[in-house]
């Protein structure tokens, strides 16, 4: 094995290759670090991802206050927008709910 099958494809990505864009897995594990700290607050799930023109689109379930019993949590839903190379443009709660209710159906599946 060369030197170049050891080292992790982020660290190869640096060298100025054609092949620089993010994997899919890169762009949301950078999402919720980025949001958490912008927001200060920790990401639970994504719950949605796609790829568009502009980047890419998450929506990210994310804990906003804990409260006992646990089911009794505020839960909040952000959409996160990054460009194509997994930097956040921008991010907006679109919902919060408590830990343990469900919601009704929403069109598109969000």
């Amino acid at each position: 094995m060369n030197d170049s099958q050891n080292t992790p494809k982020s660290s190869r990505r640096q060298t100025g290759g054609a092949d620089e864009r993010p994997t899919p897995m890169e762009v949301l594990r950078q999402a919720r670090t980025q949001l958490a700290e912008l927001t200060g607050m920790n990401a639970e799930t994504v719950s949605s991802f796609e790829q568009t023109e502009d980047g890419w689109t998450l929506e990210i379930e994310v804990l906003e206050l804990s409260r006992v019993p646990d089911t009794m949590s505020l839960l909040a839903s952000y959409q996160v927008d990054l460009d194509p190379d997994g930097q956040l443009t921008g991010y907006r709660r679109v919902r919060r709910y408590e830990r343990g209710r469900s919601d009704a159906h929403r069109p598109g599946g969000r």
